[in-house]
């Protein structure tokens, strides 16, 4: 698990290995991971983006960026929480993801809450980002 609070707004990511969608023959891997984002303020916020940045083990990398996360651009008022799962596929064993949400308060501040950086890994494979 992985957690980093911004400006009130906390992000807990666990990540996990996809065997049953992964081929690792063809190179192939795929993880999903499960998002939690809790309002620990006392504004309201609402997800209004996601920019994420994804680096594989031979340091190749992926820029995402969207509207809001898994079609929704959830607001959370004080004590208010958001969980989603969603996945990432990669070409090598190993990697690391990493970004942040683009949020905005009731009164029309925005501001950007971290995701923390987190690994990517198979299960009993050694880790080795080039």
């Amino acid at each position: 698990m992985y957690r980093a609070t911004t400006k009130g707004v906390q992000v807990t990511v666990t990540p996990r290995f996809a065997p049953e969608r992964s081929d690792p023959e063809r190179s192939q891997y795929f993880w999903a991971y499960t998002i939690e984002i809790i309002n620990l303020g006392v504004d309201t916020v609402q997800l209004k983006s996601r920019h994420w940045v994804i680096t594989d083990a031979l340091g190749r990398v992926q820029e995402v960026r969207g509207a809001g996360v898994v079609g929704e651009q959830p607001v959370l008022p004080p004590g208010g929480h958001f969980e989603y799962t969603s996945g990432v596929p990669l070409p090598t064993s190993t990697g690391i993801m990493e970004g942040r949400y683009s949020l905005e308060t009731a009164t029309g501040e925005t501001f950007e809450a971290e995701v923390p950086a987190f690994s990517l890994d198979v299960p009993g494979e050694a880790r080795t980002l080039n």
